[in-house]
């Protein structure tokens, strides 16, 4: 089946990782007008986004709910709540009114995602047939390509109300797209997971150490690319949103292909020379005396990271019985999302204290240690285990 026929078959869900990029990209392009527009310094406005993300942590419980209230209208109804949230941003002021704005984003958004790859997991079921690489792909498409049209707006002098007045337009588009989509079913006869015995924290608590670095990657060129750009490097609008821009262009090629390699190469060889080329990148960004070397720095960083997460989950999924497998995703997810606590809070003080090139110069630093030390700590737990 080809990549087109795949993408036809998940194009509802598809079209909801598609909303979930555009608001995002947007974001990720604006933060230095929001910032300027609510008036914070960068260690106010770092833990604003931690506080917000409290959001993406209450979207964990309210997933199941929203699904067994709303049924098969799920994907459109948290798609045009996608949308709704996407409005009062662009008009926010003042430290209150940013975070339950990026609350309301982080909710909706947070939801919106652990629905749609529900959906991509029952498709893939029936058809027996990977496809979640390729909707995360269309997540970085649709992030890239909304970063890269709120760079040009803002260079056209359109600001956030605008902007985002615009995403609202695309989000409900897409809202009709991801219209219809048949619910999963319970198989009859089968009985509700239950909690296993005991995991094996041996080898689950370094894979959610790796997934927390790789979260906080993505998240600090997300939220601070743009303002590193045209701060650091004097970058204009349109120069400062390239940075989130290849982040969504190279995450997308990487989820892309990340599969060849993974058919060719064990998850942890994978994992160990991502991290080694996203540390790299990260590490050139924060030096990087010119745009052009800041701008290869994002992209190499991108790429290298966007196979980490699936890569950490696929290996993990090998080392765990049927019915420990979704509650031990579930437990690594929970320690995982400690960094949409950790990295606002981080980034902002580092360049609060010291400057953007010495947070992004920590992230690099903790991108080699997963290289260094973590990946090699499971390779010598899952052999253990295995004997």
């Amino acid at each position: 089946m080809s990549m087109l026929q795949d993408l036809a078959e998940s194009r509802k869900p598809a079209a909801s990782f598609a909303a979930i990029g555009v608001l995002w990209g947007a974001f990720a392009a604006l933060v230095p007008e929001v910032k300027q527009q609510v008036a914070l310094d960068d260690a106010t406005f770092g833990i604003c986004l931690t506080i917000g993300a409290l959001g993406a942590v209450m979207a964990m419980w309210l997933a199941p709910v929203a699904e067994r209230v709303f049924g098969t209208r799920i994907l459109p109804v948290v798609t045009g709540a996608v949308a709704v949230a996407a409005l009062p941003i662009g008009h926010v002021t003042g430290a209150i009114g940013l975070t339950l704005a990026f609350i309301a984003m982080s909710i909706t958004s947070g939801t919106l995602d652990v629905v749609a790859n529900a959906r991509i997991s029952a498709i893939e079921a029936r058809l027996k047939r990977s496809l979640m690489n390729l909707n995360h792909g269309v997540f970085s498409v649709a992030y890239a390509a909304s970063a890269f049209a709120t760079g040009l707006a803002r260079e056209a002098h359109i600001g956030p109300v605008g902007i985002f007045a615009g995403c609202f337009l695309a989000l409900a588009s897409l809202t009709l797209l991801s219209s219809g989509t048949p619910r999963a079913r319970r198989v009859p006869g089968t009985a509700p997971p239950v909690l296993p015995a005991a995991l094996p924290w041996a080898l689950l608590a370094p894979v959610a150490l790796i997934l927390l670095v790789a979260f906080m990657a993505e998240q600090a060129t997300e939220g601070w690319s743009a303002l590193h750009l045209e701060r650091t490097l004097d970058a204009g609008a349109a120069g400062g949103a390239l940075g989130p821009t290849l982040l969504g262009l190279t995450m997308a090629v990487g989820r892309l292909s990340g599969q060849v390699f993974a058919n060719r190469v064990s998850e942890l060889v994978v994992i160990r020379w991502a991290c080694l080329l996203s540390g790299g990148g990260a590490l050139l960004a924060a030096v990087a005396p010119n745009i052009a070397l800041a701008y290869l720095g994002f992209a190499l960083s991108g790429l290298g990271i966007s196979v980490v997460v699936p890569m950490a989950f696929g290996w993990m999924g090998r080392y765990v019985t049927d019915d420990q497998r979704s509650v031990a995703i579930a437990r690594v997810s929970v320690l995982a999302y400690a960094a949409f606590f950790i990295g606002p809070m981080l980034m902002g003080g580092l360049s609060q204290a010291y400057s953007l090139r010495v947070a992004f110069g920590a992230i690099a630093a903790s991108l080699l240690v997963v290289a260094a030390v973590l990946v090699p700590l499971l390779s010598v737990r899952a052999r253990a285990r295995a004997l």
